[in-house]
């Protein structure tokens, strides 16, 4: 896709936006201004939700869900999903199609209520005096209509009776409008895949993601308000792929090997040697799928497409594959709330396409957006009351008091309540009628309940791109949660999701993943690779390199791509394609396609946990040869022979010279021996003595002191 516009107008839109909302939000909050006189429940609520966030955070919230909402419009637009155009106008007009029919007197009842669609009539027919009829009739229209999507899509159509409506951007209208900009780049070619709503979710918070990392360079830490800034990275659809079909794919084909999905899986690794010990699946309705840092919901839209493949192959009727995947496969888990409202609209707009009624079937993606949430002292008692004495019990307790801090520490936090499942069905089913103290406690522990199901150990692939954030830049408390609950990888988030990950797998189960490279390699995860390779085995890698993201310039980051499986293999071999040298997302994309049709490429590699054992800290060397791992099997140099250490003058300023120093004649060079230097009768010889790093040539820049076999340096006191 190509992402060059898109980056520019998100960039642009969100600073528009949070313009046009900070200067509506003081015109609202004025002393005399026709909002509190209309609307003053609404106005309360925006003072309080101001004294909360913060003005700033406030202005960045209602921004960025109006970008939400009018993006999501113009993709259904461009779709052909709504009946009239809300954002988009009609072939030939400049106006939305909703504002022209409504001018030429058809509203639809269907979305607009009829108290709404008379307030527009008298508008648009000049009966109400307004200084912009037309844009004041749009405003109307357009809450209507958002209020209309809110009964398939209430994660991200909020019913609009709120303070949000009163801060809508002013001049929708307006030929240079957001609104104008948004249809120049989400052409119907490019709402034709889903992926777009992703990209325009990371290009509206890169400058922000920018400004964090320039604090960074200040040692100002990342709050949990900037976690999300700070690690979004969307992922090239080509390394989902891989990912998916080397779990999820890999999975079902272990169950169904005579299947034909694997005729759709471009980027599968097929196991070379049939395998007897896999997870057993029975029914595709029993698979479960979880991205546990799931952001716009990359992973999951292409997991749906897979199911889908699966459910049709199995005979299921078309119509309920989408919400039958929706209800039993999928799970998103996610800290920040605009990215869970994005990947739950992705997964809707995808079901959609593959069924069209599927707006009327009231089926909701399963995104768990990550709350904090908290209970006093005193509110225990309460709970007490709320789930009954029996289910009581200290993990319930302990599981209560583990969310305080869930948008920090986000799906790192380990449940110690075992099965909340069946306590959050006993607590939903509960009445307290007119009780509102008792009603809230429980609304409560059911939001923490439902977080602790999302995050049990119960899935049998988990794929994700999880955050990268180095210890550095952790804030006082999650730096505190790595080092007492993940010490052995408490060096980064992202190795501490690898070790989450796996634990939230069935045994034998698959954990998918793309991070950083370091762990491989770096002895700050030496310990890390042990339990990994103690408890799980590599199946694959696609191992990246530099440059494996075309949005992320040059080489800064290098990165690796791979599927474990969850039991202790050491003799199993993984596959390794070794795709450093491509020098963009093309390139390697395309040497992974080689590798995968032809083992002899050149750099696709074989290698096994016992290998990696030999070799003292474990390293992922996988491009070792069978002889250079044997020599590991020897006894070290050190038993077999004395080390020395090289030439020391004892006196460099006496005895060194740099050569430009030394005249030709003394100095000789091209000697073979110590007796053959000694036989020039010279002076000086060439000496390396070391040095900093020199990428092609270099460090030869010394000459030593050694006329007649060194005699002055071995008599030197």
């Amino acid at each position: 896709m190509e992402t060059a516009k898109l980056k520019k107008f998100a960039q642009n839109a969100r600073c528009s936006l949070i313009g046009q909302v900070q200067a509506k939000l003081s015109a609202v909050l004025a002393p005399t201004s026709a909002e509190r006189r209309e609307h003053p429940k609404a106005v309360e609520q925006l003072e309080k939700e101001l004294a909360t966030l913060g003005e700033d955070q406030l202005v960045e919230k209602v921004a960025y869900v109006w970008f939400n909402r009018l993006s999501a419009l113009r993709f259904m637009d461009a779709n052909g999903y709504n009946r009239i155009r809300i954002v988009s106008p009609a072939e030939g007009r400049s106006q939305p199609e909703m504002l022209a029919e409504a001018l030429g007197g058809y509203i639809d009842n269907g979305m607009v209520p009829s108290s709404i669609g008379a307030k527009v009539s008298v508008l648009l027919d000049g009966s109400s005096p307004s200084r912009d009829p037309q844009g004041e009739a749009y405003r109307l229209l357009l809450v209507a209509a958002c209020n209309y999507w809110h009964r398939s899509m209430p994660f991200l159509f909020e019913a609009i009776a709120d303070y949000t409506e009163l801060l809508m951007p002013e001049g929708l209208l307006a030929p240079e409008s957001i609104l104008a900009q948004m249809r120049d780049v989400m052409t119907e070619k490019a709402c034709r895949d889903v992926e777009i709503i992703g990209w325009l979710y990371q290009f509206y918070i890169s400058e922000k993601k920018d400004a964090v990392f320039g604090g960074l360079k200040k040692n100002q830490k990342i709050t949990a308000e900037n976690i999300p800034a700070a690690t979004q990275l969307f992922t090239p659809h080509w390394i989902v792929r891989y990912l998916v079909e080397n779990s999820l794919g890999r999975l079902w084909m272990l169950n169904h090997p005579d299947s034909k999905l694997v005729d759709r899986m471009e980027y599968y690794i097929a196991p070379e040697e049939a395998e007897t010990d896999f997870l057993t699946i029975n029914s595709p309705e029993n698979i479960k799928v979880c991205d546990p840092a799931c952001g716009s919901g990359h992973m999951l839209t292409y997991a749906l497409d897979l199911l889908y493949a699966i459910y049709e192959e199995e005979g299921y009727d078309p119509g309920d594959i989408p919400s039958l995947i929706l209800t039993k496969n999928l799970t998103g888990i996610e800290i920040d709330e605009r990215a869970g409202e994005l990947a739950a609209f992705a997964l809707t707009m995808k079901a959609r396409s593959k069924q069209r009624r599927f707006f009327n079937a009231g089926i909701q993606p399963n995104i768990c957006v990550l709350e904090n949430v908290s209970f006093t002292s005193a509110e225990m008692q309460d709970v007490q009351a709320v789930v009954g004495k029996d289910l009581f019990t200290d993990e319930l307790r302990e599981t209560l008091t583990q969310f305080e801090q869930a948008k920090n520490f986000g799906s790192l936090i380990v449940p110690k309540l075992r099965d909340p499942a069946e306590t959050l069905r006993v607590v939903e089913a509960r009445d307290f009628g007119g009780d509102l103290l008792l009603s809230e406690v429980q609304r409560r522990v059911a939001t923490v309940l439902r977080m602790a199901e999302a995050l049990s150990p119960k899935y049998h692939v988990v794929v994700a791109n999880p955050p990268y954030m180095g210890g550095k830049g952790m804030n006082a408390k999650l730096g505190g949660f790595a080092k007492a609950q993940y010490p052995e990888s408490k060096s980064d988030l992202f190795a501490m999701f690898m070790e989450r990950t796996l634990a939230m797998s069935l045994r034998q189960g698959m954990m998918a993943m793309i991070n950083m490279q370091s762990w491989m390699f770096l002895s700050s995860f030496e310990k890390l690779r042990g339990t990994l390779l103690s408890n799980a085995t590599l199946l694959s890698m696609a191992h990246l390199g530099e440059r494996g993201f075309d949005t992320i310039g040059g080489a800064v980051v290098s990165t690796t791509a791979f599927v474990f499986g969850k039991a202790h293999n050491p003799t199993q071999k993984g596959k390794y394609l070794r795709l450093v040298e491509g020098m963009s997302e093309a390139e390697k994309a395309s040497q992974m396609k080689v590798a995968i049709l032809n083992h002899d490429c050149g750099w696709f590699y074989q290698a096994s946990a016992e290998d990696f054992g030999k070799i003292p800290g474990s390293p992922f060397a996988y491009w070792l040869t069978h002889k250079l791992v044997s020599n590991f099997d020897k006894p070290p140099l050190a038993d077999e022979a004395t080390f020395r250490a090289g030439l020391q003058t004892g006196d460099n300023d006496r005895f060194l010279r740099f050569w430009h120093e030394v005249s030709d004649e003394a100095f000789k060079t091209g000697c073979k021996s110590r007796e053959s230097a000694k036989a020039t009768k010279g002076r000086w010889f060439p000496h390396n003595k070391g040095g900093g790093f020199r990428k092609w040539y270099g460090n030869n820049e010394y000459a030593i002191k050694w006329q007649d076999d060194g005699s002055e340096i071995k008599a030197k006191k």
